[in-house]
């Protein structure tokens, strides 16, 4: 047997590859009774293989700053060139999180396999998470061609599938009637997973590409349509800002709490004894879930109530992202849009930031507000007025969520 470990041969790694690709089902089976460890894996090829669409994405979004950056000086009054900066952290944090996901893959190949009849292993489950994902790598290289880069890519996600199809049957020995079944499940769950992980880092994401994007801006107040007015000219003290809340969420990052509950945030259990037995104006709780979401330490916990009254129905949420919402602290939004059939608006009410939207024509609308720059709590609802929601949030204890965030 062939032990594959750390630093493999540049050869080496281009000939496995080759054959992962051009003849799957023979090198499964080399790949199959090959002895491995999980630092052999990744140091020899899942970190060498996941730099490629790192790279090129990075390429991509320089290639087209720089031509927007040509084509014109500002539009809107704000600087269209994506900071250097921001592109390459945004290049790594997409890295790290290609590495993650493959792990997270792997533990659910590992998870199900008794469920379609494999054999259960995480080392064998790590291997077809790894050499699965060769076609979509490899793929990845045409986003550097922008025009023929997503059929490239969308392909090279569609062979990624048929590799796994083959490893599972060959790897985990998953009976061929069963394969497509266990395929299908795997990709589902991790599309899941990959939906959960971006929640929890898209808020201070988010903020990092819009700090990215004002930096660059000499007005003081930036409109941008369809988000608003951003005033600019404490970007100093948001700067500092951010940087604290960047080390508050390294600091949170390397502990978790009992049960799987990221350090430093509130349990979903707790955050669930907020959501109320019923609303004001007769809506009755008809379910209540809650949940929470880590990586590496960094995550979020989220509650949900759901009520009704008659048609009518409203979902109550309570979301705390920890240590990322500091980051919402540096920066100010205010926007306001109105439709012929209702009306959109993001602003501050008694020093908290709202998000507030309704449609007049379908009575459906959403009323949010966040709490101490952490807790969100939002109310959705369906054949509901705009009062109804506001009364739906209002019967959240907004001030013990603030003394939580204290203690």
């Amino acid at each position: 047997m062939t032990v594959v470990g750390g630093g493999t041969s540049s050869a080496g790694l281009i000939a496995r590859v080759k054959n992962i690709l051009l003849t799957p089902k023979t090198e499964w089976a080399v790949i199959e009774a090959e002895l491995a460890t999980v630092s052999g894996l990744y140091t020899g090829y899942v970190m060498i293989l996941a730099l490629i669409p790192a790279i090129a994405g990075l390429l991509l979004t320089l290639m087209a700053s720089a031509f927007m950056g040509m084509a014109s000086n500002s539009i809107f009054g704000a600087s269209v060139g994506i900071s250097p900066i921001f592109a390459v952290v945004s290049a790594v944090i997409s890295y790290v999180l290609s590495l993650i996901m493959i792990y997270v893959m792997a533990l659910i190949i590992d998870g199900f396999a008794p469920t379609f009849g494999a054999v259960k292993n995480r080392i064998q489950a790590i291997k077809v998470a790894a050499y699965s994902a060769t076609a979509i790598w490899v793929s990845a290289i045409a986003l550097i061609a922008p025009f023929i880069g997503v059929l490239v890519l969308l392909a090279g996600a569609i062979y990624t599938v048929y590799l796994m199809y083959l490893g599972l049957q060959t790897v985990m020995k998953a009976p061929q009637e069963k394969a497509v079944g266990y395929t299908i499940v795997v990709i589902v769950v991790s599309i899941v997973a990959a939906f959960i992980i971006n929640m929890v880092l898209n808020v201070p994401l988010g903020l990092m590409r819009a700090n990215s994007l004002l930096a660059s801006s000499s007005a003081l107040n930036v409109n941008i349509p369809g988000v608003g007015s951003v005033d600019v000219g404490k970007m100093e003290k948001a700067a500092k800002e951010m940087e604290s809340a960047a080390k508050q969420m390294q600091a949170a990052s390397g502990t978790v709490a009992a049960g799987g509950t990221p350090a430093g945030v509130v349990a979903p259990d707790v955050l669930q004894t907020l959501l109320p037995a019923a609303l004001p104006n007769g809506f009755a709780r008809t379910e209540v879930s809650s949940m929470a979401a880590n990586v590496g330490g960094l995550g979020g916990t989220h509650a949900e109530g759901v009520y009704n009254k008659g048609d009518a129905r409203i979902s109550l949420e309570v979301t705390d992202i920890g240590a990322a919402g500091a980051m919402m602290g540096a920066v100010r939004v205010n926007s306001n849009k109105q439709t012929a059939d209702g009306y959109e608006k993001i602003g501050q009410v008694n020093g908290r930031m709202t998000t507030e939207e309704y449609n007049r024509s379908s009575n459906s609308g959403k009323y949010g507000v966040l709490v101490a720059s952490r807790y969100m709590v939002e109310a959705d609802g369906n054949g509901v007025t705009i009062e109804d929601l506001k009364a739906a949030v209002g019967a959240v204890p907004l001030s013990r969520l603030e003394a939580l965030s204290k203690g």
